[in-house]
């Protein structure tokens, strides 16, 4: 997979370089960051933090995914991310994505200036999803996940992990196809911490290049998770940047072409070195 998608004049050269998705949680309740970014002003702030720090996309939800999480209505989730957006899309050149699984948000959010669709249901929450993506012509981000936020720590059984999360991604590609979107404008996302426990997660990095047959560029997204908090001891999500310094180097190793990150300047540091050591200069 070599191919190039330009979005709002930025260049993403899959396999050149790896890529960083700095998180933007604009919610009370996130689990790392919930209640920090939930003004204009100070969503605008970090926003521009993590563009200085080298931040190649920003990903703004209004609603929280952590497990157990509750949706929240579609007003709130509106009035959350589009006042947010708007506020954005005048002082931030780099793309700007929304995580949400609800088509009438995505519309509204590409209408407000947004770039691309990061959809932790893979389009499987909102029948409209997918074919509202096509109408607007932008990238999507397909994640595996089993059940919802409020369900997914109950749903960890399987056959065969891998040979799963790649069954679901191959079939919403191929849905996302059917219904216009551009092949070259899919990323997939194995979905770290979404209804996978502590061993199944450890098992995505290990055999993540696995994902790589689908052709589509992989977004990683381990940033100050759990299961990294399970191996250091350590409670607090913001205390996980080593240990996520570590899961983003192994990731890259991997074949990983995205990081969903929160500490975007540590984790430019991260991907700058991985990179050099392991894609071939030229």
């Amino acid at each position: 997979m070599s191919s190039k998608l330009i979005i709002r004049g930025h260049c993403f050269d899959w396999g050149q370089r790896t890529y960083l998705m700095g998180v933007l949680n604009v919610t009370p309740d996130s689990f790392s960051d919930g209640g920090d970014f939930n003004s204009a002003s100070a969503a605008l702030a970090q926003a521009q933090a993590m563009e200085a720090a080298g931040a190649d996309i920003i990903d703004v939800g209004g609603q929280s995914t952590r497990p157990g999480a509750e949706q929240i209505t579609l007003g709130e989730e509106l009035d959350r991310v589009i006042t947010v957006l708007q506020v954005l899309r005048e002082k931030i050149s780099v793309p700007i994505s929304v995580d949400t699984t609800r088509a009438a948000v995505a519309k509204a959010s590409v209408e407000a200036g947004a770039d691309i669709i990061n959809d932790i249901s893979g389009g499987t929450f909102d029948s409209d999803m997918l074919s509202t993506v096509a109408s607007l012509d932008v990238p999507i981000i397909l994640m595996h996940i089993k059940g919802t936020p409020l369900t997914m720590r109950q749903m960890t059984d399987y056959q065969d992990l891998m040979g799963e999360i790649y069954n679901f991604l191959a079939k919403q590609i191929a849905a996302a196809t059917a219904t216009g979107i551009n092949r070259e404008k899919i990323i997939i996302d194995p979905g770290i911490g979404f209804a996978k426990n502590y061993e199944q997660n450890l098992e995505i990095f290990r055999r993540l290049q696995s994902l790589k047959a689908l052709n589509s560029p992989i977004l990683v997204g381990a940033s100050r998770k759990s299961f990294i908090g399970r191996i250091l001891n350590q409670p607090e999500p913001k205390a996980r940047v080593w240990g996520t310094a570590v899961a983003c180097c192994a990731a890259i190793f991997n074949g990983a072409d995205i990081l969903r990150v929160h500490d975007v300047r540590e984790m430019r540091d991260v991907s700058l070195v991985a990179d050099v050591l392991l894609r071939q200069s030229n």
